[in-house]
């Protein structure tokens, strides 16, 4: 049983490190970004995942609180993820320039 136990916090582990990821990606990523890939709000997707974050910690791994959490993050990795990450810059705050064109910075002719 001591194995068992054992393999449970592990897993239990890796859902939190998994759900853990996913608010702090869905944090850095730009607000505009999520409506121009028309995936609901940032504000929306940190609230579920915060709350999969919360669950995670605090039921066990074998109720089904964390079975939805886990849904809920598996859906914002494969899904809204890839759709952020394929924008123009990635998505992220803090990339990029105003002078940035569609093909790269704009220098002004220098």
């Amino acid at each position: 049983m001591q194995g068992f136990a054992g393999f449970m916090w592990l897993l239990s582990m890796a859902l939190i490190v998994f759900s853990g990821f996913a608010l702090l990606d869905a944090a850095v990523r730009r607000e505009d970004a999520y409506r121009a890939a028309d995936k609901k709000t940032k504000p929306f997707w940190l609230i579920i995942l915060g709350i999969a974050f919360v669950v995670n910690l605090l039921f066990p791994i074998l109720s089904f609180l964390p079975i939805i959490g886990l849904i809920a993050t598996i859906v914002y990795m494969v899904d809204v993820r890839p759709a952020i990450r394929a924008l123009p810059g990635g998505g992220r705050t803090g990339r990029g320039s105003s002078s940035d064109g569609p093909y790269g910075p704009w220098n002004g002719g220098r």
